[in-house]
């Protein structure tokens, strides 16, 4: 299965372009390796996401032929690491313009 449609159908992205526009810039890796939208993942492939402050990496449990409900559609992968980093402060904003 395409990775774009994959990260859609297990959820973890919930719009196929938003998966298609992770992968055009570099966002997302297969095995280590920066993958395309068009890459095919396999039962046991390593993938690794970088969403705003959030990194995930998965290891590929199943490949389904069409979309799982959504209470099963966790069970298509295990979380292997989860990194969530603090948001960015805003450099460019003067101090007195901060929230």
């Amino acid at each position: 299965m395409r990775l774009d449609k994959w990260l859609k159908v297990s959820r973890l992205i919930k719009r196929r372009t938003v998966a298609q526009m992770a992968c055009e810039q570099g966002r997302v890796y297969i095995n280590d390796k920066p993958a395309k939208s068009a890459s095919t993942v396999r039962e046991g492939d390593k993938v690794h996401i970088e969403l705003g402050s959030r990194a995930l990496t998965i290891k590929v449990l199943s490949v389904p032929l069409k979309a799982p409900r959504a209470n099963l559609a966790s069970e298509t992968y295990e979380v292997i690491e989860e990194i969530r980093r603090p948001p960015e402060i805003l450099e460019w904003l003067p101090d007195d313009e901060m929230w």
